[in-house]
């Protein structure tokens, strides 16, 4: 049996009754709330998305949308087998060398690439901006604001541990390299939530943030009909054999470690309904499922 834990907020902002708090890492979900920090500091006038960074031929709003033309890592050999030796972490020079982001042959605007490295460059750019570490201003800028007080930023093994997937416990977060949250499953549903209600940021800064790119078509084994990125956030079509219409969605997937997970947002009907889906594995197809049923549930 899969080992699987699900949280629902309703459209007036409730934990459903039955939410599971069990703490979880947050995996590529955190790139969300990392995608907020950089729009509130846009906000702020502290800094330009639109502005090439220095050393990059790209920007920030590239860079949250994955349009910068950078590579990612999770798939290269060389990065699983230094995971596996459990190696001392990269630094950000090996990681750039490794992947090649220096030599991108995609340039930016020109596609659509998952990144992860891009990322990486994001948290950088707001770490120097805010001359602190990116859990310190995730909690400042985005965590406390929404009340979510039992999730933070996981930079040691030890925060791994308060997790129940067995295959993670032994991981080293830091090899996350854009980061990865460790909180309960309703806040990842609440983080959600709160933030497409505007919480945090302005109406124009949201409109800008679901903003859709389109991606492509069906995913193979998982619910998506449709699919698309807007600043941190996946928005595309989901649908399952009960469903007459696909619904509209927000939200993000995750996987890492022994762990999948989603969080969504039903964008369609009256429900307005957030859920997020955590589960052993790999199969980021199940939690989406689960994620799909539990919005278009009565």
């Amino acid at each position: 049996m899969t080992m699987l834990f699900v949280a629902a907020v309703e459209a007036g902002g409730t934990v459903a009754a039955g939410s599971s708090r069990q703490p979880v890492p947050w995996w590529s979900f955190t790139k969300m709330l990392t995608s907020v920090v950089a729009l509130r500091r846009a906000e702020a006038g502290r800094l330009d998305l639109d502005a090439r960074l220095a050393g990059w031929s790209c920007t920030l709003r590239q860079l949250l949308q994955h349009r910068g033309g950078l590579p990612d890592y999770g798939g290269l050999d060389a990065y699983r087998a230094a995971v596996a030796r459990c190696d001392p972490l990269w630094t950000d020079d090996p990681v750039f060398a490794v992947t090649g982001a220096d030599r991108s042959a995609v340039a930016p605007e020109t596609g659509w690439a998952y990144s992860s490295v891009g990322y990486l460059v994001v948290r950088r750019a707001l770490e120097a901006a805010s001359g602190r570490d990116l859990g310190a201003v995730l909690d400042e800028l985005v965590l406390a604001p929404l009340g979510l007080s039992a999730s933070r930023l996981a930079n040691v093994p030890e925060d791994m541990r308060k997790t129940p997937f067995v295959e993670g416990l032994g991981y080293h977060p830091g090899w996350v390299f854009s980061g990865v949250v460790v909180g309960p499953v309703a806040e990842a549903a609440l983080a959600l939530h709160r933030i497409l209600a505007g919480y945090l940021l302005a109406p124009e800064t949201l409109a800008a943030m679901l903003a859709r790119h389109p991606i492509g078509d069906a995913i193979p084994g998982r619910p998506w009909t449709a699919t698309g990125y807007g600043l941190g956030l996946m928005i595309g079509d989901m649908r399952n054999e009960a469903m007459a219409e696909p619904l509209r969605v927000v939200g993000h997937s995750a996987g890492g470690s022994g762990s999948v997970g989603a969080v969504c947002r039903d964008l369609d009907s009256p429900r307005g309904r957030t859920v997020a889906a955590f589960a052993a594995g790999s199969n980021e197809g199940v939690v989406e499922a689960e994620v799909l049923r539990r919005l278009v549930a009565d």
